[in-house]
């Protein structure tokens, strides 16, 4: 098959000059050491940082895998009634038995030692869009798109997260990539489709995406790829059913759980609430960079010369419409969508920094659309990370004198749980002194340890025995004898 025409809005004078082989072989690997730098920012943010976007970080991934490596931790309801399926968690629980073999007794180094391969996959991913980007834009234009999209500010912030959204989103773009090559279609379709299948097994809210890179494949009429896609997906498939079968006694139990749950019961709205279709505007337009509207009109320009639908963006769009038309809807599942717009954008935007005739008017220029990438993070997710809390419980729990911690100011599902206290010991949430946690953790003499937010109760705690001990952020930790 004949390669497709580059996306691209250079004019032909202003074409790449082709390179000596070892000089791009320099630069390109060059561009491999950059990126590999860019793409550790995200797992390294998240470790030092701690903390986490939503519950689902630590109570459907880490404390899970806790739970299997240790046979103590906290499960939420849908590892009672089978919503999940234990591939992830089963995975971390094997590095957490690593960790204790290694001597990794500290939270910040067995979640350390967990963030490397995930790591490892986000960088994977960004390789995906330079070879993405390479075939439109070029090998400058490449390293330029795969910028656009590590340094993309919800990437930074998602990318290192235990959430199905991050590692799902990875594994999408790696298999969206090797979908779009027209070399060598029984290799592309077995890694494309190996790539979507474990993009579901991490979060079954991209079997949206899944469908609409086959139905492009029927469209585009590539049916070797189609066909091999098909192929390795159904070993994915039938992993997850054996998988399943000798998790919950049922193949595919976790799956059709959780389509009955979260579409056909309409269990997910009545419980966690339903919102309007409105919901995801303005998240949408505040967490995608400026200069992926500024260069719509080229890119639409250059889709209407090929003449063909551009993979990333088709799929966006049709997960996009799926999210908008389900009742329950949260933030954080826009994520996926955004990065697969960024990926299709960033060829358009990098063939157009490059058709600029001045070396300081591309340098201006590019720069500009980087810091609008990066910034783009202080909108998408608007919620309060809470990483002086989880630091504070490490702090709270370290020496082996603890025996009980209670966390004023923080639900349940806000806490750290087991994986971040690293032992097995009683531990409560309260939210005022009032509460019957509250006053049985002053009654009971193994609550020797207290992590309040923003000085809760510091009075009451300190009437009972306690005192302050250290300050982390809006945290304080007390001790008593």
């Amino acid at each position: 098959m004949t390669a497709p025409a580059p996306l691209s809005v250079l004019p032909p004078s202003a074409a790449p000059v082709s390179e000596a082989p070892p000089t791009a072989a320099r630069r390109r690997w060059s561009h491999v050491l950059l990126l590999g730098l860019v793409g550790v920012l995200p797992a390294v943010g998240a470790v030092v940082q701690l903390g986490r976007i939503h519950p689902d970080e630590v109570y459907q991934l880490l404390e899970p895998a806790w739970f299997r490596a240790h046979g103590y931790g906290v499960l939420a309801w849908e590892w009672r009634a089978g919503l999940r399926n234990w591939a992830l968690p089963g995975a971390a629980a094997w590095l957490l038995r690593l960790a204790d073999v290694l001597g990794l007794s500290h939270p910040v180094a067995y979640r350390g030692l967990l963030a490397i391969p995930q790591a490892m996959l986000h960088g994977w991913m960004l390789w995906a869009v330079y070879r993405f980007a390479e075939r439109r834009a070029g090998t400058v234009g490449a390293l330029l798109s795969a910028l656009a999209v590590g340094l993309y500010g919800p990437v930074i912030v998602f990318a290192g997260r235990t959430l199905g959204e991050s590692f799902s989103t990875a594994f999408l773009v790696v298999a969206l990539e090797a979908l779009d090559r027209t070399e060598r279609p029984v290799r592309a379709g077995l890694v494309g489709g190996l790539m979507l299948g474990l993009a579901v097994v991490a979060r079954y809210g991209s079997a949206v995406v899944v469908l609409a890179a086959l139905l492009w494949l029927v469209v585009e009429r590539r049916w070797r790829v189609l066909a091999f896609s098909c192929l390795a997906g159904l070993g994915v498939a039938l992993g997850l059913g054996a998988l399943d079968w000798a998790t919950w006694g049922k193949p595919f139990h976790s799956f059709f759980a959780y389509v009955d749950f979260n579409v056909l019961s309409g269990q997910a709205a009545r419980q966690f609430g339903a919102s309007p279709p409105g919901f995801y505007l303005w998240p949408f337009f505040s967490g995608l960079p400026l200069w992926v509207w500024a260069t719509m009109p080229l890119g639409l320009r250059s889709l209407h010369q090929r003449r063909a639908l551009l993979l990333p963006l088709f799929c966006a769009v049709a997960y996009l419409l799926a999210i908008t038309a389900t009742a329950h809807k949260e933030e954080r599942f826009l994520y996926p969508g955004l990065v697969l717009l960024v990926m299709a954008a960033a060829p358009t935007l990098a063939a157009f920094v490059l058709s600029r005739e001045r070396v300081l008017l591309r340098n201006a220029v590019g720069a500009l659309a980087l810091v609008a990438t990066v910034v783009t993070g202080r909108f998408f997710p608007p919620v309060d990370l809470r990483g002086d809390q989880f630091r504070g419980i490490v702090a709270a729990t370290r020496d082996d004198g603890v025996s009980g911690l209670l966390i004023v100011n923080e639900g349940l599902w806000g806490a750290g749980g087991y994986f971040y206290i690293g032992k097995n010991i009683p531990w409560m949430t309260c939210d005022w002194p009032r509460d019957a946690n509250f006053k049985g953790a002053m009654r009971d003499r193994r609550f020797n340890r207290v992590v309040t937010f923003e000085g809760r109760a510091l009075a009451e705690l300190q009437a009972a025995g306690f005192r302050v001990v250290q300050r982390v952020g809006r945290e304080t930790v007390l001790a008593r004898d």
